[in-house]
């Protein structure tokens, strides 16, 4: 289905909006004028839920109820046995500049007591540590040892020691990718890069994926020289290729980009290669900064080096666009996206009605949510708090029930959300009565409400001296934790 860009910008116009005068740098070029403009219409007819709109029931209509009454191979050699399973360090490695966060190892899976001299006993280099690990009865879990590895890393002392015990006392344990991810930044903050890059060659053959969590060191202030850095994990990622390559590319952008290092996020791109997927996140970077002409001038960059932008690079323009109340470009943008043959997904659509909803333009949310319904793409919960919160607060309570009532026929995997959401809404607002009426109809329908929704409304209830509403509700609430242990 085309989407009628010409007609949606005359209703989007319409919001209120506040431009941003340091935002306002150049606005889309949009190309060539739509046909789709022949479609505008200066009026704006009041949309109303029929028979025909995906939000509609087959059932009649009733009343709101308010109206009526593994790696297993150990990264300290054991013996003098070398082999692709046993890695260590070598030379003992320097320690690095401590990291800007707390050391205070975190208290998972074993009291603070146990953590401490697990700490103490490995940053001393204490002989017959691992004995005295063995001692502390410990319950291993990924939880604990990606925390100690992790309070290890900020203190700048190698973890391999306490890695390959936990390797060594249980057999069955299975570390996770945090885990690795976070013994990846434990080497790099050492500059031990040639275990490092045993390591990865392992896990790149499990078909293990890297995070920004691996790189995390390059972050450590006052560390040296961060090009040289980034070039030897190039390097490494190119030699053990695989899943480690890939992945490690693309979060080792990502994490540059997340901390505004752009000309090194690019620098990884040129020794590497441009890919749209890595414009992207640049992209996303620069438009959760606000900086839209930076986002745009690299959109525009993609192309020049055969990276043709994609659905994403669009929404990530349009939500930056529109979070800075910049819709005339915003309209302009949906229609060069039209124009280059981009049909809009179902994040576009959820950014445009979140934009209708917040500027409580429910009849222009409720087009947008027609027409993606049409199209085949299902909404989100978070699509649907949007709608029931933008009733509400736009004074449209029924409105809001009849979207409630209309979505359990059409996505009653959200129904239950959606009836507690509601209810919680009306108890918010004073209406205690009508927050357990709407949960009492619920129930009767057999769905069963948010439990911290349902107590709060109980409570107040009971306050109110409406004991009979609440054993009402505590009556057909029971039947549900009934039927579970049946």
């Amino acid at each position: 289905m085309v989407f009628r860009v010409a007609k949606q910008r005359n209703l989007l116009l319409s919001c209120p909006q506040t431009l941003n005068p340091s935002l306002n740098s150049s606005s889309i070029n949009a190309g060539p004028c739509s046909p789709l403009k022949t479609l505008i219409s200066n009026q704006n007819p009041k949309i109303y839920f029929s028979f025909s709109s995906p939000l509609s029931c087959n059932c009649s209509p009733s009343p709101p109820p308010w109206t009526s009454n593994s790696l297993s191979f150990p990264l300290f050699p054991t013996s003098s046995t070398t082999s692709y399973r046993s890695f260590s360090s070598g030379n003992a490695p320097r320690r690095p500049r401590r990291s800007s966060r707390s050391p205070t190892p975190r208290n998972v899976g074993a009291n603070r007591d146990n953590l401490t001299e697990i700490m103490r006993l490995i940053e001393e280099d204490e002989s017959g540590a691992e004995a005295k690990f063995d001692q502390m009865n410990l319950r291993l879990s990924q939880s604990l040892v990606s925390d100690v590895i992790l309070a290890l890393n900020d203190r700048g002392v190698s973890a391999l020691r306490f890695f390959n015990w936990v390797l060594n006392c249980n057999p069955n344990f299975v570390p996770s990718a945090k885990v690795y991810n976070v013994l990846v930044d434990n080497l790099g903050r050492l500059d031990d890069y040639e275990t490092m890059r045993r390591l990865l060659a392992e896990l790149s053959v499990k078909r293990h994926c890297l995070t920004e969590k691996a790189f995390a060191f390059l972050t450590v202030s006052g560390r040296g020289n961060i090009k040289d850095s980034i070039r030897r994990i190039i390097e490494i990622l190119n030699g053990v290729g695989g899943s480690c390559r890939g992945s490690g590319i693309f979060s080792l952008i990502k994490l540059l980009c997340s901390v505004s290092t752009f000309d090194l996020a690019i620098f990884v791109m040129e020794e590497t290669a441009r890919k749209t997927s890595y414009y992207n996140v640049l992209i996303a970077a620069k438009c959760r900064t606000g900086n839209f002409q930076g986002a745009r001038e690299l959109f525009d960059e993609m192309r020049s080096f055969d990276c043709d932008p994609n659905i994403k690079s669009y929404n990530y323009l349009l939500g930056c666009l529109l979070k800075n109340r910049r819709v005339t470009e915003a309209c302009d943008l949906l229609e060069s996206m039209e124009n280059w043959g981009f049909l809009p997904d179902s994040v576009t659509y959820e950014m445009l009605i979140f934009h209708a909803c917040k500027a409580k333009k429910m009849d222009l949310a409720t087009e947008f949510l027609n027409r993606m319904m049409s199209e085949g793409l299902k909404p989100r919960i978070a699509m649907h708090s949007a709608f029931i919160k933008g009733y509400f607060l736009s004074g449209q309570a029924e409105d809001a029930y009849n979207y409630v009532v209309g979505m359990s026929v059409k996505d009653k995997f959200s129904v239950n959300m959606n009836y507690s959401l509601l209810s919680s809404l009306f108890h918010g607002s004073g209406k205690v009565v009508e927050a357990g009426r709407l949960l009492y109809e619920m129930m009767e329908k057999g769905l069963k409400p948010n439990f911290p929704v349902y107590m709060r409304v109980m409570k107040d209830l009971h306050k109110m001296t409406r004991g009979d509403l609440a054993s009402q509700l505590k009556s057909m609430f029971m039947k549900f934790s009934s039927s579970a242990h049946t």
